[in-house]
């Protein structure tokens, strides 16, 4: 299993939807296990320092979206996002993943 990390802005967009949604939607039809966007509340990269304050026009404000998958599955999702033309910083790692509990228990 991998785990890929993107790094985006809130209100950046991809085809009129915005590109978090975009991706999990994509991460979701390539087949993967699970994926997650972030709200952060503050960080800097490339771009510059970015914090979530009261006054902070929405749209700077980091997100950060992360799928887990398969390599074959991580593998498809890039090419997706390369076909688009879409530059996104990411993170890519391997991870195990597990659920703690008996097997079959349930969460009654």
């Amino acid at each position: 299993m991998q785990l890929v990390r993107f790094y985006l802005t809130q209100t950046r967009r991809h085809h009129g939807v915005l590109l978090y949604e975009w991706l999990l939607k994509q991460a979701h039809a390539q087949g993967a296990s699970g994926a997650t966007a972030f709200h952060a509340l503050a960080g800097f990269g490339r771009h510059g320092w970015h914090e979530a304050t009261f006054f902070e026009l929405a749209g700077d404000v980091p997100v950060a979206v992360e799928v887990i998958a398969s390599s074959d599955v991580i593998a498809r999702l890039l090419a997706t996002i390369t076909a688009e033309q879409l530059s996104l910083p990411y993170l890519q790692v391997p991870v195990e993943l597990h659920v703690t509990g008996e097997p079959g228990q349930s969460d009654q």
